[in-house]
């Protein structure tokens, strides 16, 4: 029969034989567990993976432990090194905060921490220096200040309260010891390089890591922080601040002249005229001397795989930073086709894969050498390019609107928004969005209007649909707008806002009486605009494309809106439309305070029980609904 020998009490030598043998054997397979994947010197990562460039926001396994909340983008910073940069703020890797409804805690958020890396043989005279590039704010949240601690000549910073972004390695004991660190409070719109040694005996093993991690608010896209062009290697000093490497850098510019997407079907009204007359980066050269480089743009449709553009351009000498440019092929499609991907890229043509510092992957230093944008021809309009670096909130009393303009008449099935989660958690939260007639350049009767219960979208930068009950007629120009119901400063609607789009001057702005048009000069001899908001909310209209009952003559009839007077009134109101269904009023901190579903022949209403102030009103008939403002004045 079997024995076991760890439980028979008359083999005590035994058994601790074996117990020491199991510690042994444990202990060496942990070894090679190490061993197999610990990285190995020089550990390099400016985050500009084909995983990156095809959209993933995250670092990249390979290189970095799972699981960080980091956000690898190329549009949330200034002027970075190279293509991409890691974002630490206070959302978590699903975009949502680390906490709701608690607005003002702080704590640790994003961390970045590397795999495990052999240091096994090397010493402090190795040269073994970890260097970096930083910058505190960019386009994102400023962080707030903080209190540094003196400390005795040699000995790591002491960060106190206040927002913070520090760097720590792991000692063969497993303890993590503060570096390098740096206090928020001040926003530099360039990249500052920093050079750590790696010096002490307690970090040459095989297992040593590196983190940065991040201190500041942890409710939302606070205190926002940067870093590039992370590069630890041996035999170096704090002067080895220069690479050989020429890599793209700034985010293309829109393929299309006056959107980011637009339908398919408006595309082939005027097919070239849509396309940008020029597409351009900023090209890079990481070391102080003049290299010929030459580039290749490309332009392919990713819903058929068909190339249809593929042009070489001649050498430009680059030192320092210097704008490409190229210019756009005319792209015709058949009249069967409803979509199009464009995918379109600039590759360098350099030789950094001869760089002999990375001898073991020589393709380390040509990732950057390539980016990427798409242009969707599909059935929506977008003035953004996917990802927001800061949300836009307006008050009660505000309106926002976007406005498009049609090659043909079409129709609207529903808007695409992305609402950014701050503070509190706002879910179900009611706001109203509008689709307006165009008049004299500007917002004019309202086509459209229906209320929808708020919702987040699943990841960073991802939409939701909000679908209109009906299909709206629109003919040339109109304008998208959205309002918020609630006054709480808590529940405020935060819209995402790209703040690299070039077409803000589609945004409309209304304060209570008149709509501003963004970015135009003022009048009476002042030039200055009087909205100057660079950039783009970040809201979709949906195309529908059947226009049957619609000619290029006909104007679209306007929906008359549902409305109660009198405005303001000592709480007695009345409406003239028979078919309104029910009514919602709502306080000015967002409360509902009443409802009624009018009986057969009922055409008013007695609010005189409420308190003086501004109410909402919502009303509801069919399929058509109507938000106004109330004045109560006993």
């Amino acid at each position: 029969m079997g024995i076991d020998l760890l439980t028979q009490p008359s083999t005590p030598v035994i058994r601790q034989f074996l117990r020491g043998l199991l510690l042994i054997l444990g202990s060496l397979w942990a070894s090679i567990a190490v061993a197999q994947t610990s990285l190995q010197l020089p550990f390099f990562d400016d985050f500009a993976t084909a995983a990156a460039r095809a959209g993933s926001t995250q670092p990249d396994p390979a290189r970095w432990v799972t699981g960080s909340g980091v956000y690898i983008n190329n549009t949330m910073a200034i002027n970075q090194p190279t293509i991409n940069v890691a974002t630490f703020d206070g959302l978590q890797a699903n975009g949502r905060p680390y906490v709701s409804n608690n607005p003002l805690e702080q704590g640790y958020t994003d961390v970045l921490e590397s795999r495990p890396i052999n240091l096994i043989g090397l010493s402090a005279g190795s040269g073994v220096y970890l260097s970096f590039y930083w910058q505190t704010k960019g386009l994102g949240e400023l962080p707030d200040p903080g209190d540094t601690l003196s400390a005795p000549q040699g000995s790591p910073p002491i960060l106190q309260a206040g927002d913070s972004l520090t760097l720590q390695f792991k000692d063969v004991t497993g303890i993590w010891k503060t570096v390098w660190g740096k206090a928020g409070g001040q926003a530099d719109s360039t990249f500052n390089q920093a050079f750590v040694q790696v010096s002490d005996a307690r970090y040459f093993y095989d297992g040593f890591a590196f983190r940065f991690r991040a201190f500041g608010r942890r409710s939302g896209p606070f205190d926002t922080w940067h870093i590039d062009y992370v590069y630890l290697n041996k035999g170096r000093s704090a002067t080895d601040q220069y690479m050989i490497d020429i890599a793209t850098q700034r985010a293309l510019s829109p393929l299309l002249k006056r959107y980011t997407a637009m339908p398919m079907s408006q595309y082939k009204i005027k097919g070239a005229a849509e396309l940008a007359d020029s597409v351009s980066t900023v090209v890079k050269n990481l070391i102080n001397n003049p290299n010929p480089v030459s580039s290749r743009f490309r332009v392919q449709d990713d819903v058929t795989g068909r190339s249809l553009q593929n042009d070489v351009t001649g050498d430009i000498y680059v030192n320092g930073s210097q704008q490409r440019s190229v210019k756009p092929n005319a792209y015709v499609f058949d009249n069967t086709a409803t979509k199009a991907l464009l995918r379109y890229e600039i590759d360098l043509q350099t030789s950094d894969n001869q760089n002999s510092i990375f001898q073991r992957d020589p393709s380390t230093l040509l990732r950057n050498d390539t980016i990427s944008a798409v242009a969707a021809l599909d059935n929506y309009y977008a003035y953004d390019d996917g990802s927001w670096e800061y949300a836009q909130q307006i008050r009660q009393r505000e309106q926002i609107a976007v406005r498009f303009i049609l090659n043909k008449p079409d129709t609207i099935g529903s808007v695409r928004a992305c609402i950014v989660p701050f503070t509190t958690d706002q879910t179900g939260q009611p706001f109203v969005i509008t689709v307006y007639a165009n008049q004299n350049g500007k917002p004019g009767i309202a086509l459209y209007q229906q209320s929808f219960p708020m919702q987040y979208p699943d990841t960073r930068n991802g939409f939701v649909d909000y679908k209109f009950t009906r299909s709206v007629i629109v003919k040339d120009t109109f304008y998208i707008g959205y309002q918020q119901i609630s006054s709480s400063d808590t529940t405020f609607l935060r819209l995402g806002f790209d703040k690299n789009s070039p077409f803000g001057e589609n945004i409309f702005y209304n304060g209570g009486t008149n709509w501003e048009q963004n970015l135009q000069k003022g009048t009476g001899g002042n030039s200055a605009p009087l909205l100057q908001i660079q950039g783009a909310f970040m809201l979709r209209p949906v195309m529908g494309g059947k226009l049957a009952v619609v000619t290029a003559t006909t104007e679209p009839n306007p929906v008359v809106p549902l409305r109660t007077y009198p405005n303001p009134t000592s709480g007695r109101i009345q409406w003239d439309d028979p078919r309104l269904t029910r009514l919602e009023v709502i306080s000015s901190t967002g409360r509902l305070v009443h409802i009624i579903e009018p009986e057969r022949g009922q055409q008013t209403l007695d609010l005189s029980y409420l308190p003086d102030g501004l109410y909402i009103i919502r009303l509801f008939a069919n399929q058509q609904t109507t938000v106004q403002k109330l004045i109560i004045q006993h």
